[in-house]
Order: C-alpha cells, then structure tokens, then sequence
C-alpha cells in the first residue's frame, strides 16, 4: 500500500488540508450531534468563526467523564445504524460505549491498513493476531480488518498460551506478530525452555500495542533492549484508543507514531490547556475526522506525550508522536518528584527475578501520594529487596514501599473486570 499523499505533502498543505476538514466535523456534529450542539449554543460558539487549528481552543474540551456522563448525547446517528458496539477498557474508569457504524469500520480498516505499511507489512506477509477479537475489544477487530484490507493474511490466536503460539509460528509461518511486548518475554522463555530456534522462527517483526518500548530519544527501553537481546526482530510501536478509532505506528525509521492527517487532528495541551511548545510533553488532546456514529471535537485522552513535527526520513512530514511517558490521571507526587507509572515498569524490567507485580497508589493520612509494589519472585530476599531499593533511588531519586507476594495473589490484582488487558497500576486514591 503506498504511503497517502497528504502525509508526504509539505506541513502547510497539511494544516491547509485538516482545517477544511475540522470545518466539515464541526458542521456535522452541529447538525447531529445533541451533546456538542448543547455545548455550542452553551458557550455561545460560533464554528462558522473557527477556521483555523489554532481557533480550536475556543471550544472547551471533552473529557471521558463527559464521555460517561453524556454517552449517548454523542451519538450521531439512530441506534439502528450501529453495526458494532465497543467498550473502552476501563483502566481509569467506568467503560464507555461506541457505537461504529458500516462507514466507520471501513474508516477503522483503512487506517489500520495505512498503519500496518507504515510499519512495512505487505500483501505477501502473514500476521498473527495474539490479542483478543469479543470481549467489545474494538482493537482486534481493527486488527482483522486492517490486515483484510491491506490484502496480507492473518492468523487469529488471540491472547495468551505460549504452547499455542509457538505451535501457530511454526505450523503457518507468520512474519509478524501483533502482540503486547512483555508477552515477547514470555514466548523467548518458552522458546528457551523447548529448544525452539528463535532465528529460525521466521518473524521478522512485531507490532507492539498496549506498553511504551522506547525512551523519549527514541532508544529502546529496558522491555525493549531485554527483547532484542535474545530475538533480533524489528520491533514497531503502535499507539491507539477506542474513542480515537485511530492509530499512530511507527515506519522504519522507529522515531515515532505517524499521524494520519486525514483521520485525526492532534494537540498537545499544559495543565491550564495551552498549546506547549512544539517538542514538550503535555496532554495529547483530538478531534476525529471522517467518523459518522459519535465524531469527537477536543477529546483529553489523559495521555502524557510529545509531539516531533520535522519531516522524517521515510518520506512522511507528517506529525509523529512520541512514547506515552504517562496517563494525567496516573501522575504521582512523590517525596517532592513527578512520576508515572513507566517509569517504575523501566526500573522492575531491569531484574530477571521479578515475574510480575502491580503498583499500588494511595493517600497517607495526611493526603500525600503513597506508592506500594507489590511483586512476586521465584526467591524472595533481602539482597534483592535491598538491590531493588538501590535502583529506585539511583533511577528515580525516591524509593517506594516493596512488598514480596505470591504469583496467585498478583495475577488477582492484575485481572481486570472484562479480562482484555492486564493491570499494572490501581490506583487507589479516588
């Protein structure tokens, strides 16, 4: 699939681009949409004054408690046209519901499409899906279709079982895996443990969904280095929400998600919602264009990031955006030092005896953030609890409270409610 051309077209042309599209969303969710011609008529917003991106920040923003609140206010079509109902995951919340209609699944494939070659998949590889497609999980659904509408083959596994997994590479023969990174450890150890040549597997690459694998220079994390360092594949990020029906993968330059300018317009917002300079990390804030059931005008993801605006070296000059540092709602004061939850799964990746664990946040008495880990090891020691400790202070600054549990008891902690992905961080302060 060759790469669209307004992302190749020069950045002028590209904003140029996107503002006769923001005029064409702002029309229709005036038309159709009851919530945003509430908020409009509320705050006295005239779209026909909007013209330019940077006029955006007339118009407050959404959020996902209005989201929650406000469901089915978004909608823009009758109920009767929803082809798919799909759910949010819930991780800092009650989920929401998004309706797709038929025009919206093939605006879901085709970005999906765009992506997957973004990140060099072709008509002749075979991908296989090792996450969920039921569970009101809209991203295996994108996946399947994506993959459908880009003309490649799939395989769908879905999540978990390393036996079953390997037992599918090496049955059909994929080139890539759609896959959650840490669960890359999972299948090496597998592979290790039966004598499976990892260099003869014949994966060339994986598109990783759900957790960072880079620093903010772009260099790969502790995940990242652990998963080279025993299978030299090509490793992808990819970053998506349900409400954004959008992706952001990376090419083969690995410098970032590539933004689809015409899918989706990006801003970076501070703590009072102003633009940050171009570089900074803030809020990553969007309007969707081209979707028909529930379009969203200034959607906070609660997503901390940054945004790289020079042109890339794939031919793109595109936005890209660079690894989730952090979710808003996660960012932690702690002994006077700003942290989000990455930062501790970097500093827990660095020792091999950490099989799982789960980060606990919460108020002291007297209402100062508190953090616990919990984790589970094969041996638990003071060495390693005092080397842990040691690495905290030395990569953080703070050392939080350190607990040793059992595997049963961390698994528990780590199950969500609707079983589709695995909790890291509860936070317990709300």
């Amino acid at each position: 699939m060759k790469i669209p051309e307004i992302e190749k077209a020069a950045p002028a042309k590209i904003k140029s681009f996107q503002e006769e599209k923001l005029k064409e969303v702002l029309q229709y969710v005036t038309e159709r949409s009851p919530y945003y011609r509430r908020l409009f008529k509320q705050h006295k917003i005239d779209i026909l004054a909007i013209n330019s991106l940077e006029d955006l920040t007339r118009i407050p923003t959404t959020t996902k408690d209005h989201l929650q609140a406000y469901n089915d206010d978004f909608l823009c079509v009758p109920k009767s046209k929803i082809i798919d109902f799909v759910t949010t995951s819930g991780t800092l919340g009650e989920p929401v519901t998004i309706g797709l209609t038929d025009k919206d699944l093939d605006r879901l494939a085709y970005n999906e499409a765009i992506s997957f070659a973004c990140a060099g998949v072709g008509e002749t590889d075979i991908l296989q899906l090792t996450t969920t497609m039921d569970r009101r999980f809209m991203a295996g659904l994108a996946y399947f279709l994506g993959v459908r509408k880009l003309g490649a083959g799939i395989i769908r596994v879905g999540a978990g079982i390393p036996e079953l997994q390997w037992d599918t590479i090496l049955k059909f023969k994929p080139t890539f895996l759609i896959v959650v990174p840490s669960f890359l450890l999972k299948l090496i150890q597998y592979a290790q443990d039966n004598d499976i040549p990892l260099s003869e597997s014949g994966i060339k690459g994986a598109i990783c969904i759900g957790e960072p694998l880079r620093n903010p220079d772009f260099s790969l994390n502790v995940l990242g280095q652990k998963i080279k360092a025993d299978w030299d594949i090509e490793l992808y990020s990819t970053y998506a929400s349900t409400e954004m029906s959008t992706a952001f993968t990376e090419c083969s330059e690995q410098q970032g998600g590539h933004l689809h300018p015409e899918l989706i317009i990006t801003e970076i917002l501070d703590e009072n919602e102003h633009p940050v300079p171009i570089g900074s990390e803030g809020e990553l804030v969007i309007t969707t264009l081209g979707v028909e059931a529930m379009p969203l005008i200034r959607f906070k993801t609660g997503d901390i990031i940054a945004a790289h605006m020079e042109p890339c070296p794939c031919g793109r000059n595109s936005p890209r955006l660079g690894p989730v540092l952090g979710r808003k709602k996660q960012m932690i004061k702690y002994k006077g030092t700003t942290l989000y939850p990455p930062a501790m799964h970097n500093a827990l990746n660095d020792f091999t005896e950490v099989d799982s664990f789960v980060i606990e946040i919460y108020h002291n008495d007297i209402g100062t953030d508190e953090i616990r880990i919990k984790i589970a090891t094969k041996v638990s020691s003071d060495d390693l609890l005092h080397r842990i400790k040691d690495h905290f202070r030395s990569k953080l600054r703070v050392t939080p409270s350190i607990e040793f549990r059992s595997i049963q008891e961390i698994q528990k902690l780590r199950s969500s409610k609707l079983g589709r992905k695995p909790i890291s961080v509860i936070d317990l302060r709300n």
